[in-house]
């Protein structure tokens, strides 16, 4: 059983819900994918794929590959985001300051907000391909091994927290993840206490971050920024020295833009 069909919720419409797991079936690597895998990938049944994908195609938002058999979506779902895009006012302004903290420091930066047990990016500035996986716009990490997704983890409060962390499933993506609630507990405390988050090779082996929240007018983080770099020429002392004063400057010109 997929996670859309039991619901209390007279309101809540199972159909959409399907439709958007079908959308969310796609990505970098899945970017063609035959009726069967979307199945496998949402858990819905071959049936309720069926309607979702001809319906998707109907409206422009998936197409069926001319050999048949294969779908892929279309740009017409850009238009999905671009909505949120474009009345965020961090997005919409951010690309600048980005452009030159990245081009001071010679490291990518960037900026995600949170979304339930990931992290978004909805801006960023490369200076280097320091990941395996191409950074975009759009792209979903995991919060508890990402710099970024443990500052802003720092700030929810306690009742959100403890929420959060009961229902994690830790996953080891390298040997230096944290491994237990307990430890990620600690860490996301020390997080609060520090007003910045570390990690050191616990998202992806060789790569290493810092972050900062951003926060509005209110003093709300309504997102975090970030430097990522290769851990073999960039130390925790160059982190702290150099990156760290930057990011919180370039994080309080954006904060007192928003509103």
């Amino acid at each position: 059983m997929d996670d859309t069909e039991a619901t209390p919720d007279p309101y809540f419409m199972t159909s959409l819900a399907r439709g958007l797991q079908v959308l969310r079936a796609f990505s970098e690597f899945r970017r063609q994918l035959t009726m069967a895998q979307v199945s496998q990938a949402t858990g819905l049944s071959r049936a309720a794929v069926m309607r979702c994908l001809h319906t998707l195609k109907k409206l422009g938002y998936v197409q069926e590959e001319p050999e048949g058999r294969r779908f892929s979506l279309r740009p017409q779902v850009l238009a999905l985001a671009h909505g949120y895009l474009a009345s965020t006012p961090l997005a919409a302004i951010a690309q600048p300051h980005l452009d030159r903290v990245s081009g001071t420091l010679r490291e990518s930066c960037s900026i995600a907000t949170l979304d339930g047990e990931d992290i978004v990016y909805i801006c960023r500035s490369a200076e280097t391909r320091i990941m395996s996986i191409n950074l975009i716009v759009g792209t979903r990490l995991p919060a508890y091994c990402t710099s970024m997704g443990r500052v802003l983890l720092a700030q929810l409060p306690a009742v959100e927290l403890d929420r959060y962390l009961d229902g994690l499933r830790l996953v080891a993506r390298t040997d230096r993840t944290v491994g237990s609630v307990t430890r990620l507990r600690k860490l996301i405390l020390q997080a609060r206490e520090d007003d910045y988050a570390m990690i050191d090779q616990e998202l992806e082996a060789g790569v290493c971050s810092i972050a900062v929240p951003i926060r509005d007018g209110r003093g709300k983080a309504v997102a975090a920024i970030n430097i990522g770099a290769h851990a073999a020429r960039v130390s925790r002392e160059d982190m702290l020295e150099r990156f760290l004063p930057v990011l919180r400057g370039c994080a309080a010109e954006l904060g007192r833009l928003l509103v």
